[in-house]
């Protein structure tokens, strides 16, 4: 867990600083602007797998939280004001899993339980004309717990003032006690299950690869239309957990949701 949550840490930290040394993050050299903090909010709905592996889909909600920009008067500038500026961004980095149980999984009967899981962190960026480059570094708890890691590029495309298309590869990597909780099979479980499923004990590393498409509009001032779709397919050891053997390592989602940008004077 520690040589991945380094590693993870390492590569934000590197995004970052390459993209703070651009001329968006300048001291002294904030945007004319009464604007001092942007932020985006709202919600939608995603339909994604029931849990990591499985071959049947659910509807859970889907929070939609952005930061745009932050100025503090005569120290630094980060972000823009305006949306869809490009540039270097820094905000929060969220995501939510549900709580799992293999009852009606004839195939995984006997397997433990495991609570809803919350992760939270940190995403950065760069984006320039038609290029980015993002990445993100979360800590999980509650039900399981461990680093999650996110990297990837993808191309961008602006065919209106109001249109946002970007596509592009990604991974994701997570520490071996996450990896552990969602697709590790102990001793006791495997003896649970009458020894149906073998006992399985994963490192950590790479948990996934794929693709994603993302599409922002802005139908009014402020506010946005957005959709995602996702293809991905896990790899190492989560693939070769028996919980995937039962299931399927080909993962899709779709959400889709309304946000608002709010723009705050504070200094």
């Amino acid at each position: 867990m520690i040589k991945i949550g380094l590693s993870l840490a390492a590569a934000t930290v590197l995004l970052a600083t390459r993209a703070w040394s651009a001329d968006d993050l300048r001291v002294d050299q904030a945007p004319p602007t009464d604007v001092d903090v942007v932020i985006e909010l709202g919600l939608g709905g995603i339909i994604r797998p029931e849990y990591e592996g499985s071959e049947d889909y659910e509807v859970f909600p889907w929070p939609l939280i952005g930061f745009g920009y932050l100025v503090i008067p005569g120290l630094f500038a980060i972000g823009s004001p305006e949306a869809q500026a490009g540039g270097f961004a820094v905000g929060p980095s969220f995501n939510y899993s549900s709580d799992r149980d293999f009852n009606d999984d004839p195939d995984l009967v006997g397997l433990d339980d495991v609570d809803a899981a919350f992760e939270a962190g940190l995403r950065a960026s760069y984006e320039w004309t038609n290029a980015e480059i993002w990445g993100e570094a979360r800590y999980a708890f509650g039900g399981a717990e461990g680093v999650v890691g996110e990297f990837g590029v993808n191309a961008v495309a602006r065919p209106t003032p109001e249109l946002e298309l970007k596509l592009g590869p990604f991974a994701t990597a997570a520490s071996a006690d996450y990896l552990g909780t969602y697709f590790g099979v102990s001793a006791q479980e495997s003896a649970n299950t009458g020894f149906r499923v073998d006992a399985f004990d994963p490192d950590g590393g790479f948990k996934s690869v794929g693709i994603k498409g993302v599409a922002r509009y802005e139908f009014r001032p402020t506010w946005f239309l957005n959709a995602e779709a996702t293809y991905s397919r896990l790899v190492g050891d989560a693939a070769d957990s028996p919980i995937v053997k039962a299931g399927t390592e080909d993962q899709f989602s779709f959400g889709l949701g309304i946000s608002k940008r709010f723009s705050f004077d504070l200094f």
